[in-house]
């Protein structure tokens, strides 16, 4: 049977991330998170003390960051490939909201949005892959065998982050999750490299209303009709 690339794109908060893991898990691809790339950059920012030099100098900074290594790892038990950044896992650590209030700024300058597509391309779509976030299916892999966007409502997408944190135990306020998802949007929609868009190929999902158990049927059906075309 052959292997297909699935992009997936979408605004935040959609569950993006979680839709992706289980149609790589059902069909048996490799997953791969690019928004967690940019977070990864954003906590190497916050981490180092570097957004001074981010704005000074993107030329210097771009040649720290291509001295760090930051890579994807399959993890056996769950299934899915987990983001490393100088061999150390830090999947819980790219997903604060400290991060979220700066990943869309980091992630719309071009000089770093060119170094993650980068690696993006290398990935070996040989086994199938699943990809999910901003510019999968117009930038990273235009050619992509099944572009999917989703949306939801700023209420809905807020609520599902916000419990989310919560269950992480982290002290976080309904309203100022909303607020990021807006800013969030706005960025991602109006930034000069790789905005946020709709491809005309895409399949346009509205979530609001769908469980992940809804959305995995209706995407698996646009899936396995491709794969007996």
């Amino acid at each position: 049977m052959k292997k297909l690339t699935i992009a997936i794109d979408g605004h935040a908060s959609t569950g993006k991330s979680s839709i992706a893991k289980k149609l790589a898990i059902k069909y048996g691809y490799i997953y791969i998170n690019s928004g967690s790339m940019y977070r990864a950059v954003t906590l190497y920012v916050i981490q180092n003390n570097l957004l001074l030099l981010l704005k000074s100098d993107i030329d210097l900074f771009i040649k720290k960051l291509s001295s760090t290594s930051i890579h994807f790892k399959f993890n056996d038990n769950d299934l899915i490939s987990e983001i490393y950044m100088n061999n150390i896992n830090i999947e819980q650590q790219i997903n604060t909201l400290e991060v979220s209030e700066m990943v869309s700024e980091i992630a719309a300058i071009p000089e770093i949005r060119r170094e993650m597509v980068k690696l993006q391309r290398n990935i070996d779509r040989n086994m199938g892959v699943v990809m999910d976030g901003r510019d999968i299916g117009s930038v990273v892999f235009p050619d992509a065998d099944i572009k999917l966007f989703l949306t939801a409502s700023d209420s809905v997408r807020a609520k599902r982050r916000f419990d989310e944190m919560i269950l992480k135990g982290e002290s976080v306020k309904y309203e100022s999750i909303l607020n990021n998802i807006k800013n969030r949007d706005k960025l991602d929609s109006s930034r000069l490299d790789s905005p946020l868009v709709i491809e005309k190929d895409a399949f346009l999902i509205d979530n609001s209303k769908m469980t992940i158990n809804d959305q995995l049927e209706v995407i698996s059906n646009i899936i396995d009709k491709k794969l007996l075309n």
